[in-house]
């Protein structure tokens, strides 16, 4: 659910990370953090969603910039709060999708300039996947932007749900998180689909099995 919000007032400390998390932390280039970068380096006072496990690093680096940063992470609350309230006559689960937007994105009417919304779609079940995006484009200012990965295929060790940190360079850190399972890898097409009501749409190549998309409002 949507967790505190943390201005340059409030520094966290990352002493909580075990030794053995920091150990699992790879650095990998990213061209759509890097260009997202700029914009929070020239423009103090923006409002950040961090869309995943909570991090240290994130919160300290984002509010030293001058930001205000709020944390939910919607995969979590998808897969563990218990939103399957029966099945259909096929068998398929029927969600609560209000109960889970209530929970997982309850903003109170605040308003944001940058999502960071790593590989979060990824996992979602499909019935919140659409909903998910709606209520971000309600809750971004116009001219404000997400920046998401997209795995590219549905299969190996890389594909494994991920907990990211920022970095003060072009690279995000990327930890093994939860177990949560894999649900779809997006095409081009298909992430353009789902964000038809938004601007602009910019993708960054990338070497590895992740594609990275810059979405404005």
């Amino acid at each position: 659910m949507l967790r505190r919000l943390f201005d340059k007032s409030g520094e966290v400390s990352a002493a909580a990370d075990s030794q053995r998390q920091l150990k699992a932390r790879v650095s990998r280039h990213s061209g759509g953090w890097a260009a997202l970068r700029k914009r929070l380096q020239a423009e103090p006072g923006l409002r950040v969603i961090d869309a995943g496990a909570t991090s240290p690093q994130n919160i300290n680096y984002l509010t030293s910039l001058g930001h205000s940063i709020f944390l939910a992470d919607p995969v979590a609350d998808a897969w563990t709060g218990g939103w399957q309230t029966e099945k259909d006559e096929d068998g398929n689960p029927v969600w609560d999708i209000q109960g889970y937007l209530d929970q997982a994105l309850r903003f109170e009417g605040r308003m944001f300039d940058v999502v960071l919304l790593w590989t979060g779609l990824d996992y979602l079940p499909e019935a919140f996947v659409a909903p998910l995006v709606d209520r971000l484009f309600s809750a971004v200012n116009p001219s404000g932007q997400v920046l998401a990965f997209f795995h590219t295929k549905t299969k190996g060790e890389e594909t494994r749900y991920g907990r990211f940190h920022l970095t003060t360079g072009d690279e995000v850190e990327v930890q093994p998180g939860h177990d949560y399972p894999i649900q779809r890898a997006f095409t081009n097409r298909s992430i353009q689909s789902l964000f038809s009501r938004w601007s602009g749409f910019k993708q960054f190549l990338a070497k590895d099995s992740l594609s990275e998309v810059i979405i404005t409002r």
